[in-house]
C-alpha cells in the first residue's frame, strides 16, 4: 500500500532525518562501490539546508526523500536527490525532479544539470527515461542535463 507523502522546503530541524534518509538511500550501493561511501552519505545536512535550496519529502513527519539544488550563472543543478528505499517506486523521486524543473523554470533557466556515479546505472536509466541527456562521462561521474 502506498503511503501519503508531501514535499516541503527543508528546515534546520530536518537535518538529522535528511542525513538518515540519504544514508539509507545510498547504502544499497556500498557493496557495488567496493565498500566506498558516496559523498552524499557524509554531508553536513545542517549546512546544506542553511546554504542551498533544499526540499524534503515527508510521510507522517519522517523524511523519506530529499532534493538540494544550486542556481549558478549559466544553469541550475540538482546537487543531491535521493529517496528512502521503502518509498522508491512511489513517485517521490519523480515529484522531486519535477519540483527541481519547476524551480529552475521559475528562475528563467533553460537547462537543469546533474552528475551521478557511473556505477549507478539504474539512476542513469531513470534520468534518461525522464528526458535527461548524457553530456559527458569521466572515470566515476556521468554528467547529464535536461533542456527546460
Amino acid at each position: 500500500m502506498r503511503k501519503k507523502w508531501t514535499i516541503r522546503k527543508a528546515v534546520q530541524e530536518d537535518s538529522d532525518s535528511l542525513h538518515s534518509c540519504m544514508n539509507s538511500a545510498y547504502a544499497k550501493y556500498t557493496k557495488r562501490m567496493e565498500g566506498k561511501r558516496l559523498p552524499p552519505m557524509d554531508l553536513d545536512y545542517s549546512s546544506e539546508i542553511g546554504n542551498y535550496p533544499t526540499w524534503v519529502a515527508v510521510c507522517e513527519s519522517a523524511v523519506v526523500g530529499g532534493l538540494t539544488m544550486v542556481f549558478g550563472d549559466e544553469h541550475a543543478s540538482i546537487s543531491n536527490i535521493a529517496v528512502s528505499p521503502e518509498f522508491q517506486g512511489q513517485g517521490v523521486g519523480k515529484a522531486l525532479i519535477e519540483l527541481a524543473e519547476r524551480e529552475a523554470r521559475e528562475k528563467s533557466y533553460s537547462e537543469l544539470h546533474l552528475a551521478t556515479h557511473v556505477l549507478l546505472k539504474e539512476n542513469i536509466s531513470l534520468y534518461k527515461y525522464f528526458g535527461w541527456k548524457e553530456t559527458s562521462r569521466e572515470k566515476v561521474r556521468v554528467r547529464m542535463k535536461k533542456e527546460l
